[in-house]
C-alpha cells in the first residue's frame, strides 16, 4: 500500500484523500517539507493555483517539490494541480511560478469562470470501461505539449473540441478536470498503480 501525499495548503484535499483511500493507497496531508519526505508520491489538488503557488512559497515548499519531482517522485494534478505541475503557463497572474516537471504550455481558466463550469464525458487511454464523466471548474487546458508528453484525454464535441484535458509524462500526470468530486475512482487508481510501479523501481 503506497503512501500517497495530498499537498494540503488549499483547495479540495480531503475528496482526493478518500478517492486515494478507495484506490488502495494510505493517504497523507503535506504542508512541510518533512511531510514530503514521508510520501512515495504526490496529488496536487484543484483549487486556485495563485493562491497554491504563493502558499507553497510560504510554507518553504515550491523548492522541495521540485526536487522531489525532479529525483522521480509520482504526481498528479487536477485543474489547478495541472497547472502547478507544467513548465509553462499562459494567462497566469504577474510573477507567477509553478513546480514543473510537464512539458506542456497550460492556459489559466481557459474553459471561462465558475459560472461557466460544465460536464462532459472524456475517453481516457489506459482507463478501461466507459468514457470518464469530467468535471470542470475554472479549468485550464493544454495549449501544447512537447514529444515526450503522452495525450490521455481531450474534450469531445462543442467549440472546445480536441482540447487536450488530460496527460502524462513518466511518472508524473494531469488533468483539467476534478475526478474526486465524481466518485469514479479509475484516474486515482491509475495514479496509485503508477506510484507503485514506481516504488518497485527505486
Amino acid at each position: 500500500m503506497p503512501t500517497i501525499g495530498v499537498l494540503a495548503l488549499q483547495g479540495d484535499v480531503r475528496e482526493h484523500a478518500r478517492a486515494l483511500e478507495a484506490a488502495g493507497a494510505r493517504a497523507l496531508d503535506v504542508r512541510r517539507p518533512e511531510e514530503l519526505e514521508r510520501v512515495d508520491g504526490l496529488v496536487l489538488p484543484g483549487g486556485e493555483s495563485t493562491a497554491m503557488w504563493r502558499l507553497a512559497r510560504a510554507f518553504d515548499l515550491l523548492e522541495p517539490l521540485r526536487k522531489r519531482i525532479e529525483a522521480g517522485m509520482p504526481a498528479y494534478g487536477s485543474c489547478a494541480g495541472m497547472i502547478m505541475l507544467a513548465d509553462r503557463i499562459r494567462d497566469g497572474v504577474a510573477g507567477q511560478e509553478t513546480v514543473g516537471g510537464i512539458d506542456m504550455t497550460v492556459r489559466r481558466n481557459a474553459f471561462g469562470r465558475q459560472v461557466d463550469s460544465f460536464e462532459a464525458d472524456v475517453p481516457l487511454t489506459g482507463m478501461d470501461g466507459a468514457p470518464f464523466h469530467a468535471v470542470f471548474i475554472r479549468a485550464p487546458w493544454v495549449e501544447s505539449v512537447g514529444d515526450a508528453v503522452e495525450v490521455l484525454g481531450r474534450a469531445e464535441g462543442g467549440p472546445n473540441a480536441g482540447r487536450i484535458v488530460a496527460v502524462r509524462q513518466g511518472r508524473l500526470m494531469a488533468t483539467a478536470f476534478h475526478p474526486e468530486l465524481t466518485g469514479d475512482f479509475r484516474v486515482h487508481h491509475y495514479f496509485a498503480d503508477l506510484v507503485r510501479r514506481a516504488t518497485e523501481e527505486d
